[in-house]
């Protein structure tokens, strides 16, 4: 997914900073305030910040609500995509706890995580789990409930629904049948992410979680090692080393990354380097916490003609996962300069016996 022209923006903040640790290659900043004047922080000047809030849920809120529902009017029946908090309770709108009030049931991943939300702003909608092990099953009984009019949202565990979450599926079910999908801006991970991280937000791609089968991993990583544009990727923090390890060779040691952890939390960090001091200083600290990892794009690629080793090589690397020889050629003709035909005539010369035979050994197997 390529998304262009999301502004820039400094962080604000007026919470307190507290720190319990210093991982390696952070800038430390330790501020402490007693009244509430804001400090604005640019991406550029720091590497590392913490903050935690103690703002109480405003007793006056579901008034201004309450007002606001009665300008505006009812809600229109349909599916409602409500971004939630990514981790500070305080990230969500007016809009999005309206709809969740008015709501005739929440669709929600996790319904004792979602409680909580609901709870602290006393919020009433019963709650119905929905996520990838039971959507399916969930599909058509929300639906019916759709089309018999009634407003129905949906919520992840944290930010926007559908976005490397459940939703995808039921959002699209809803347009063929013609009932209304209605977004509700809110926090998202990735966005947050990039706009503080100080590579490129003019041109972005947003991959997401990356495949659990190594050559499949291969295949993505390869792809984005090509690009111009910023990538980013959500990594699980127990897989950090082994991103790390599989993207150095892909990318180089010197492409710039940013690791952003805890984002809007306690202990939120934001870690700048090179892949190379990454690996380095990941090696003997894992971090806890869900992990939004950006790498700079490839600067001012050439277009260069790989030699008939470096093709071969790539060839190797991707029979030897798995692929076809077919699926192989089709994979290194994309990334490079070189013809389809050309890759597939060294790609027969160098592997077509190999492969034939394991073809005609396993045809003989199977008779």
């Amino acid at each position: 997914m390529l998304t262009r022209r999301l502004p820039s923006t400094a962080v604000s903040l007026s919470a307190a900073f507290s720190w319990r640790c210093r991982p390696p290659n952070l800038v430390h900043t330790h501020t402490a305030f007693t009244s509430p004047p804001s400090l604005t922080l640019f991406p550029s000047q720091i590497g590392l910040v913490a903050f935690c809030s103690t703002t109480e849920f405003p007793p006056e809120l579901p008034d201004a609500i309450s007002q606001e529902s009665s300008k505006r009017g009812p809600l229109e029946p349909g599916l409602y995509l409500v971004g939630t908090p990514i981790g500070n309770l305080e990230d969500i709108t007016l809009r999005a706890l309206r709809v969740l009030r008015s709501a005739h049931v929440i669709l929600s991943e996790d319904t004792r995580h979602s409680g909580k939300l609901l709870h602290h702003y006393n919020i009433k909608t019963p709650l119905m789990s929905y996520h990838k092990f039971n959507e399916t099953q969930r599909e058509q009984t929300v639906l019916k409930r759709l089309k018999e009019g009634e407003i129905v949202a949906l919520i992840s565990d944290a930010g926007t629904p559908g976005i490397s979450d459940p939703g995808t599926e039921l959002a699209k079910l809803c347009v063929n049948e013609n009932i209304p999908v209605i977004p509700i801006p809110g926090p998202s991970a990735f966005v947050a992410a990039l706009s503080a991280s100080g590579l490129a937000t003019d041109e972005f791609t947003f991959v997401g979680f990356l495949p659990k089968h190594a050559g499949s991993r291969r295949e993505r990583l390869m792809v984005s090692a090509r690009e111009a544009t910023t990538q980013i990727f959500y990594v699980p923090p127990h897989k950090l080393n082994q991103f790390l390890e599989e993207t150095c060779p892909l990318f180089g040691d010197s492409r710039k990354c940013v690791i952003a952890r805890e984002i809007t939390k306690m202990h939120e960090e934001f870690w700048r380097g090179t892949l190379g001091e990454a690996k380095e200083a990941f090696s003997v600290h894992q971090p806890k916490g869900e992990i939004t990892l950006l790498i700079e794009g490839k600067e001012n690629p050439v277009v260069e003609t790989p030699s008939v080793c470096e093709l071969e090589n790539e060839l190797r690397d991707l029979i030897s996962n798995g692929h076809s020889l077919s699926a192989a050629v089709k994979l290194v003709a994309t990334g490079t300069s070189v013809k389809r035909k050309t890759v597939y005539s060294i790609a027969l010369r160098k592997f077509g016996n190999q492969l034939g035979s394991e073809e005609d050994l396993n045809s003989k197997k199977a008779q």
